[in-house]
């Protein structure tokens, strides 16, 4: 497609979409998945929509009036507009008539990914693309006395801080993860909701907002100065007694790839580590640029997916050169499950369709459009499907999604500390470690971890 990538200097960028809902839903963790199915992250920043599967694009300056092969056709809703204008005895916004017959046109096309936006809406939905936010850096979730979630602050339902940011205003501050906020800028937080109490702590850069915290039964007041908070899409750690590198990947931002760049390098160079985990189950994607490069650490030298226009031919996408887990020594598995959605399935379908390594969960969600977005001047701004993609096999999965290999399903009543499915990877990847001897010289066509480990913080 003719976007460009989020690194160029042109502002047009790639990215893939799925429902987008009014806050990001909290990162998964292996300790705490009874509470994360209700989390909703306030990663205290402006406008955190994730959008998963867009594309940044450009009008070109349409020619007013229409065309006179499409007289007859617009006659119609010209003779309308004209009725409405002259006639309607109730005050008329031209701007609104012609906002609301976009929307219309919009709406006619009954795809959901498809859509008009009003000016707020437009700037609110592109204010996630980046992963960079105006606000404290901190991730939140009301819980109760038992940890299990709940709606409503109350003596019972406390608003926690689940996480702080590296490097955020809010750490230097002096914010911990487990302190229970009681008031915003002296405000109570008492009978309110989470999304209703995260736009009072958001905020422009080099503002304060004051945090009325309790820790260990004690009350203080912190206050914070506002940043340019990055989110933090990567997370990594070390498994299985140091044998398994396992990366958590929460979205697709503009720093994600980087990010997991960084992270697999270092986990490659860890001693010990032979087999890797890439998580990316409840993940709603994002841009299309991101999947491309993070389904390039894995693979080499085949295409990852394809795009195919409204009326072009499918065009394969090549990986981008320095991937540093390409060795197929190295045995991969993909974690995925219905929450895994548009470019996180990109990835997935990359590594099962080029056999680098298996599916292991449940059925993905089956999103094979690409969005653009694009800006109409004075009237928003839409989105629209302008592309598939199809998996190396050159299958669309629109609403079918990906099935796995190996199939593992998350308990309905999660228990603390508990990962079923993980743990099922981890045995999988385990498996195909033994079962796939390391070879005494790494393949011509695999880039070897020449790179020193990079700091992550």
């Amino acid at each position: 497609m003719s976007e460009l990538s989020p690194d160029s200097d042109d502002p047009a960028a790639r990215a893939v979409d799925q429902p987008i809902p009014s806050l990001e839903q909290a990162p998964r963790s292996r300790t705490s998945s009874t509470v994360l199915a209700f989390f909703l992250v306030a990663i205290i920043g402006g406008g955190a929509l994730f959008v998963s599967g867009f594309a940044l694009g450009r009008l070109a300056g349409a020619t007013p009036g229409t065309s006179d092969g499409r007289q007859d056709l617009f006659r119609p809703f010209w003779d309308a507009y004209n009725d409405v204008s002259a006639n309607y005895v109730g005050e008329i916004d031209p701007s609104i008539l012609i906002q609301g017959a976009i929307k219309g046109m919009f709406e006619a096309l009954d795809d959901p990914f498809s859509a008009y936006l009003t000016e707020e809406e437009y700037r609110s939905s592109l204010g996630g693309l980046s992963g960079e936010f105006e606000g404290v850096g901190i991730e939140m979730s009301t819980v109760d006395d038992a940890g299990e979630p709940c709606a409503t602050v109350s003596a019972t339902c406390h608003l926690t801080v689940t996480r702080v940011i590296r490097g955020s205003p809010a750490l230097a501050a002096g914010l911990q993860e487990g302190d229970v906020v009681v008031a915003v800028d002296g405000v109570s937080t008492l009978d309110q909701t989470l999304d209703l109490v995260v736009p009072t702590i958001r905020g422009p850069k080099d503002s304060t907002v004051t945090l009325s915290i309790e820790r260990g039964g004690q009350p203080s007041d912190i206050a914070v100065v506002r940043d340019v908070i990055r989110r933090e899409d990567v997370q990594s750690e070390v498994l299985a007694d140091g044998r398994v590198g396992y990366l958590k990947v929460l979205g697709f931002s503009s720093g994600s790839a980087e990010d997991l760049h960084n992270q697999l390098n270092e986990l490659i160079a860890t001693d010990g580590v032979e087999a890797l985990i890439l998580d990316l189950r409840d993940d709603p994607g994002g841009y299309v640029d991101a999947a491309q490069k993070i389904a390039s650490e894995f693979i080499a030298d085949r295409p990852l997916y394809y795009e195919q226009s409204a009326t072009g031919d499918p065009i394969p996408q090549q990986p981008t050169a320095g991937g540093v887990a390409t060795d197929p020594s190295i045995p991969v598995v993909v974690l995925v499950n219905g929450g895994t959605a548009s470019a996180s399935e990109i990835v997935a379908a990359a590594v099962q369709g080029n056999d680098r390594g298996q599916l292991v969960g449940t059925t993905t969600f089956g999103k094979g459009t690409i969005q653009e977005f694009k800006e109409l001047p004075g009237a928003g701004g839409y989105r629209l499907s302008v592309r598939k993609w199809l998996t190396p096999d050159q299958v669309w999965i629109h609403g079918v999604g990906l099935t796995p290999e190996v199939v593992a399903e998350a308990p309905a009543e999660p228990v603390a500390g508990e990962d079923p499915v993980l743990e099922r990877g981890i045995e999988v990847v385990l498996e195909a470690l033994t079962a796939s001897p390391t070879p005494t010289t790494p393949p011509s066509t695999n880039p070897s971890p020449t790179l020193a480990p990079v700091p992550t913080a």
